[in-house]
């Protein structure tokens, strides 16, 4: 399954075992019984494996839209959630090296379908917290609806009241394309589905959604995470229904045997020769197992082919964690919503990067690009593509305005890191919990903590919404008298900050089709530049590269680093530190592109060396082969002037110095 889709199409259609005592006749011309039985079970097998990376991609995507959802509800750092979303990759390191070497000699469908099972059903655990812990809880003034009953935001030292706290809860052109569409399919529908949970409370279905006071706007806000968890799990397990009703092989058609694509038979196909058994003949893992150290060894001895796995695997690392992250980075930089961040990503830049990879590969046939055409246009794409992505440094939101943490109570100048605290003159009277994260937009424009640390005495509540009256810290902004009100949640960031999310979006679209231009030819040129035996076990070598180098530790240390951007921690009731609350978004901004841009430019130089590998060795082998053909054609003329000379001597009417005579 973690193999390439076209060796899993191709191998599928190789001849099968012919039994003792059979013709060989039937094989090479199957009667009209026998096609539509043959084309209807590969029909069977290609819509399968398209279903089998629909699902594969549908998690995939899914699990990214969920980041933040579940930092949220588990209350947990974003290092964390990287090795929550590292550990995805974990499963395919105990198999994916074996199942690609020993599937090309096994029976494929039947592994497919056991990994479907294992996928499903590992999907599902991912959502049983869910029903095993308790209802979601978040802090409120007020459980009562519809209420105007006035309380005191700020607990004086002489009162003894205490916050209220709520509890909520045609088939070769299909063969050719087919495949790989849906699996960019997947990731689309996995990130809108995302979107869709993103609006759904968390414990819906649990709780009376009347009594729940926040919006999905509300940082406390967390939705229901785990329900597209069941969804792509029961996905996952009914894609393995089909393998488990399929033969080992189909016999290839008549018709495919002796026409084949240039590019197809020198480079997909494999070695006709090298997969057919005989009669009685079965296959013996100890021997399939002598073989893999040396085949081990010829991968690695194959320069091209290193120096590329090299470039993949830290592009790819750029790639996992900007991918992992964006979503937050869009919440926290231009105060977007969880559920409009993911419903952009799944809308517009999966599509944009799904239209590069096809564009890619008509550049590829439509010029027939050579080895060297293929890494000169991945090594463009990739140069283009962070260049453009370094115009995304100027494309950044200015922090909001968070009293005692990037400014000061007065209002008038930011506050350094030393500087930084919640407790002021205008709210010492009040007993306020540092921990505390329940952020009030006052009527000046600034956001604070909570409405203890705005001073505010007095409350009221309609519907759901909170209006705040009376707020000491509020005054010492406002000049003018009046209530010094506010409301529950974050003041909105100003109008430019709506204008620069939007050239974001534009750039980051560009950026994606720019990238992955170089997705089919960067392909390619990993099968062109090893022997045709090796490529399903090379394949299976890159990807399992590609999942351990970068898969797993990417989104690892861009949360570590991520974590030291954070301005405010929220804590657990344990009193362990829990997610982060607030960060700075100028560090935010440099950390996440930053690592990014660093990380592509160094695949961009490893990229580069791939190139100029590829041209020494095409320039050694052009020079082998025209000293090859200069002596092959000395060595033929010589013999036809030997051949010549002997035909006039046993000529009769010849004799020596004929020609110069006449």
């Amino acid at each position: 399954m973690n193999t390439s889709s076209k060796e899993n199409i191709q191998f599928f259609c190789k001849n099968s075992v012919q039994p003792i005592g059979s013709s060989s006749f039937k094989t090479e011309y199957p009667s009209s019984e026998e096609k539509p039985s043959r084309c209807g079970k590969l029909k069977v097998f290609l819509g399968g494996l398209s279903f089998v990376y629909f699902a594969k991609a549908l998690t995939e995507g899914y699990l990214k839209s969920t980041i933040t959802q579940i930092e949220r509800r588990f209350d947990i750092s974003s290092s964390l959630v990287g090795v929550i979303d590292g550990s995805f990759e974990i499963g395919n390191l105990l198999v994916i090296t074996f199942v690609s070497y020993f599937g090309a000699k096994l029976h494929r469908p039947k592994i497919i379908g056991a990994g479907c099972l294992l996928m499903g059903t590992g999907t599902l655990l991912i959502a049983a917290p869910q029903f095993f812990m308790e209802q979601y809880r978040y802090e409120k003034y007020s459980p009562f609806s519809n209420s105007t009953l006035s309380i005191s935001p700020c607990l004086l030292e002489s009162s003894g009241q205490l916050p209220v706290s709520v509890v909520e809860k045609s088939q070769s052109k299909i063969s050719n394309g087919c495949v790989q569409t849906v699996a960019i399919i997947g990731p689309i529908f996995g990130f809108l589905l995302g979107s869709l949970c993103a609006k759904l409370y968390v414990d819906i279905g649990f709780v009376n959604l009347d009594h729940v006071t926040i919006t999905p706007k509300d940082p406390q806000w967390v939705g229901a995470w785990w329900l597209g968890y069941l969804i792509a799990g029961i996905i996952s397990l009914l894609a393995a229904v089909p393998f488990w009703c399929l033969p080992k092989s189909l016999p290839r058609p008549q018709s495919r045997q002796d026409s084949n694509s240039s590019e197809k038979s020198k480079f997909i196909i494999d070695d006709h020769i090298k997969y057919q058994t005989h009669a009685g003949e079965k296959v013996k893992i100890m021997e399939m197992a002598r073989d893999f150290l040396p085949s081990l060894r010829n991968l690695f001895g194959n320069p091209v082919y290193f120096l590329y796995l090299c470039a993949s695997t830290i592009q790819f690392n750029s790639l996992f964690g900007m991918v992992t992250y964006k979503p937050k980075y869009i919440e926290q930089q231009y105060g977007q919503s969880s559920s409009k961040a993911n419903f952009v990503i799944g809308l517009i830049n999966i599509p944009a990067v799904a239209l590069g990879i096809f564009s890619g590969g008509i550049a590829m046939k439509k010029f027939r690009l050579s080895m060297c055409g293929a890494a000169k246009l991945y090594l463009g794409s990739s140069v283009f593509g962070y260049l453009l992505f370094l115009s995304l440094f100027a494309l950044g939101c200015e922090n909001s305005d968070i009293a005692g943490l990037t400014i000061s109570y007065q209002g008038n100048k930011p506050v350094s890191y030393h500087e930084r605290a919640l407790f002021s003159d205008c709210n010492s009277r009040c007993k306020c919990s540092e921990t505390e994260w329940e952020p009030m937009c006052g009527e000046n424009g600034i956001t604070y903590a909570s409405a203890c640390f705005a001073g505010c005495q007095t409350s009221n509540m309609s519907g759901k919404n909170i209006v705040f009256y009376n707020c000491t810290c509020v005054g010492t902004v406002v000049s003018r008298s009046g209530n010094f009100s506010g409301m529950v949640g974050r003041c909105q960031k100003d109008n430019g900050c709506s204008k620069m999310f939007l050239y974001f979006l534009v750039i980051s679209v560009i950026t994606s089709y720019t990238l992955s231009l170089g997705g089919i030819p960067g392909y390619i040129l990993l099968l062109r530049c090893i022997k045709p035996q090796l490529k399903s076990f090379a394949l299976g070598i890159y990807t399992l590269a590609i999942r351990v180098l970068a898969g797993i530790p990417a989104p690892v240390y861009f949360g570590v680093l991520i974590d030291t951007s954070c301005l405010k921690w929220g804590f657990k009731r344990c009193g362990n530190r829990g997610s982060c609350r607030l960060y700075d978004s100028h560090a935010f901004r440099y950390i996440y592109l930053g690592l990014t841009t660093i990380l592509g430019t160094l695949s961009i130089f490893l990229s580069i060396a791939v190139l100029l590998t590829l041209k020494k060795n095409y320039v050694s082998k052009r020079r082998s082969f025209i000293n090859k053909r200069d002596k092959t054609m000395v060595s033929t003329r010589f013999r036809k002037n030997n051949h010549s000379t002997s035909d006039h001597l046993l000529h009769p009417s010849y004799w020596p110095g004929k020609e110069t005579r006449l």
